[in-house]
């Protein structure tokens, strides 16, 4: 391999690595590293000594050990397969995928708008939001964002600290205020709920995500209030990991119908004709055939969903019967009570109720889980995060189809119509309290009590038999036994 490519594409049998991340090192554990590499690359296995060889350096070891222990990404292969065969290069399709264990928050200017989403009906949450929200406004001098609703609450009303700095507050209104490009920095204070609802305030570039659990499960909400100035001063700070939590693009297609409309009504739509016939030239006769082959196609319903996309038979007493396609090619037929399309942080949402396996959010992925199917042998299944799913209404099938999206937006889905959903470019930056692993794992152990039993006793017959000086062995056991058998 010549330098060049070399330069390209850094890697040991390990992880991926980059050539920066190298030179953070020690340079005689960095010029090791790159050794290492340049045997595994392409190198003859008798030029360079392999590990535990005679004059194999102690820090290549310690090298290759230190990558394995913090990489998330998976080894990069091989690509010589035997004598002749190997992965045919396309430099068209390389892509730099960063390390999600180096994926660390960064601010190239200070953060001063923070939007503030606290949970709703819940007066335990009152207090700590306006302990935290007169402390950005007093101490960090930060413009706070908060929703129109929080003003309602009979109790904040009666808060003198709250209306105090109640006109230094800015407002927003859900489905009315656009905030995309106005937020910086975002703090929740409640239970997973309020992730899901910064997701969808945010359909395209969401900021950087601090959740505090204040709430119920807590599995997405990483931090405790108590000493919420030093965390926060940390993140503002750019102290933290993050973990990029990928979210799904979901695209509703209807079904175009010809009928006769008005005037009216087709400048309230999106008209497709297929008469080749220019209305306005035309005439009255001309302009009335037109209007007679026009087909309203209305425009496609997009949302973001950070945990699941849901489509089941509904109120229905029907089973529902689902087409799904994988990159345009038909996959199966879904019978049963439904479908659930969810992202690896959904894994542990509505896909682990249904039998799908839990699955780190780091990991590019979608999950396919059938809910309640007649069939013994429809199981889960997990896909890449590159391909698109397409969802539609069996032609024969006996009913419509609902679908919802992180539970809400409840749509039907006729026949006809088809839900495309693809892994979307626009991730939740979620702020780790310590780090990828130790969140996931602390909150499994912690929210989903996982793995939990009674410990299993060790097995101490030889102990009890030694303990009770008798001479007899597990041998003279067995051989009694099978006496007793014989007679």
């Amino acid at each position: 391999m010549s330098n060049s490519n070399h330069k390209k594409g850094l890697h040991n049998e390990n992880t991926n690595v980059n050539t920066s991340s190298a030179l953070k090192c020690p340079i005689n554990i960095a010029s090791d590293y790159l050794n290492v590499n340049r045997l595994n690359a392409g190198g003859s296995a008798s030029s360079a000594p392999g590990l535990g060889e005679p004059g194999s350096s102690p820090n290549m070891e310690a090298m290759r050990e230190w990558w394995r222990t913090r990489s998330l990404n998976a080894p990069s292969p091989f690509q010589q397969f035997g004598p002749c065969g190997r992965i045919m290069k396309n430099p068209s399709m390389v892509m730099q995928i960063q390390d999600p264990a180096s994926q660390r928050l960064t601010w190239y200017k200070p953060p001063l708008a923070v939007l503030v989403i606290k949970k709703m009906g819940d007066k335990d949450v009152l207090a700590p939001f306006v302990q935290l929200v007169e402390w950005l406004v007093q101490e960090k001098h930060m413009v706070v964002w908060v929703e129109l609703g929080v003003f309602n609450d009979p109790i904040l009303k009666k808060d003198q600290k709250f209306q105090d700095i109640k006109e230094k507050l800015v407002t927003f209104k859900d489905g009315r205020d656009d905030l995309t490009g106005r937020i910086d920095f975002i703090v929740c204070l409640g239970g997973d709920g309020t992730l899901l609802y910064a997701s969808l305030l945010f359909q395209q570039s969401v900021p950087p995500v601090m959740a505090f659990h204040l709430g119920s499960l807590g599995f997405l909400t990483p931090f405790q209030f108590d000493n919420f100035q030093e965390q926060v001063t940390n993140v503002l700070e750019g102290h933290a990991a993050l973990t990029l939590r990928s979210r799904l693009r979901c695209v509703i297609y209807r079904k175009s119908e010809k009928h006769k409309y008005s005037d009216l009504q087709k400048q309230q739509y999106a008209v497709n004709c297929d008469s080749t016939t220019e209305l306005e030239s035309a005439s009255a006769f001309e302009h009335e055939n037109a209007l007679n082959k026009c087909t309203i196609r209305q425009a496609p319903s997009e949302f973001m969903v950070l945990n699941e996309v849901v489509i089941d038979r509904g109120p229905s007493s029907f089973l529902s019967n689902i087409d799904l396609f994988l990159g345009g090619k038909y996959i199966t037929s879904v019978q049963g009570d439904g479908l659930i399309v969810s992202t690896p942080t959904g894994s542990t949402a509505y896909a682990l109720a249904a039998g799908a396996s839990m699955v780190h959010p780091s990991v590019p992925a979608i999950l396919v889980t059938p809910i309640c199917p007649h069939s013994l042998s429809f199981r889960p299944i997990v896909v890449p995060a590159g391909v698109e799913l397409e969802i539609s209404v069996s032609p024969d099938s006996r009913t419509t189809s609902k679908v919802s999206f992180d539970g809400r937006n409840t749509q039907e889905l006729f026949h006809g119509d088809r839900l495309q959903v693809t892994t979307s470019i626009y991730p939740v930056p979620s702020i780790c309290a310590q780090d990828q692993i130790s969140d996931w794992f602390d909150a499994l152990a912690e929210c989903l009590h996982w793995n939990v039993r009674k410990k299993q006793k060790c097995l101490d017959e030889l102990s009890d038999l030694t303990a009770s000086g008798s001479e007899d062995t597990l041998d003279d056991f067995e051989r009694g036994s099978n006496s007793i058998l014989d007679g």
